[in-house]
């Protein structure tokens, strides 16, 4: 009889923590856009540096517990929400002189690969399509925090990296000479990511 409870125990326990572990795996999360944004800064004039926003942001995490080399991001940015506090600078950078968001009208993301880094930071290596043009990219000190759950009973968490990229890579060369030297707009532009997300909401089946 003692061999019998203690077997059962053993099936009980190990069942318990397969399903402890598997709650936590293989979880897909959604971009909240309303609390995400990718921010740039760029040289202007070569002597200051002027900052946006695209906060069109929808997309999905994958992770798989606290394993961050799990991680699959696919995540899309609409072009037609760049802000620059500046509504005739922003027309022009959706024009066929920049991003050309009327045929481009999206920027998109794909994860390839996740090194892990010092401490809770990591790396993601992934595909960036910019203008119609595919490059591979490195997003940098990259942070997955836990999850929580908000005053509504939704389990929330964050991603947050940064990266830099030069818009000619991405076919973004429009440009203008300064009669001292050196040009309008620069080359490179660095990139942060603020990513919030939260757990689909899971459906009751009827019967």
């Amino acid at each position: 009889m003692f061999a019998f409870h203690s077997r059962a125990l053993a099936l009980f326990v190990a069942g318990a923590v397969t399903f402890s572990v598997s709650s936590f795996a293989g979880q897909t999360w959604e971009v909240d856009a309303a609390h995400s944004t990718a921010r740039f800064k760029i040289k202007h004039m070569m002597i200051s540096n002027v900052s946006g926003e695209i906060t069109g942001m929808k997309g999905t995490f994958t992770t798989d517990g606290k394993n961050v080399t799990k991680l699959v991001a696919d995540v899309t940015l609409d072009t037609a929400t760049i802000n620059t506090n500046n509504a005739k600078r922003d027309e022009h950078l959706k024009s066929p002189d920049f991003f050309d968001a009327t045929k481009n009208p999206t920027i998109t993301f794909k994860s390839k690969k996740v090194t892990k880094g010092k401490g809770k930071t990591f790396t993601v290596v992934g595909d960036l399509t910019v203008h119609g043009v595919t490059k591979e990219v490195t997003l940098d000190h990259a942070e997955l925090t836990d999850a929580l759950k908000d005053p509504w009973g939704n389990m929330r968490r964050a991603f947050t990296a940064r990266t830099k990229i030069n818009r000619k890579d991405f076919g973004l060369t429009w440009n203008k000479a300064l009669e001292t030297g050196g040009v309008v707009v620069g080359e490179t532009a660095d990139i942060e990511l603020e990513v919030e997300m939260t757990q689909p909401t899971k459906k009751e089946v009827k019967s």
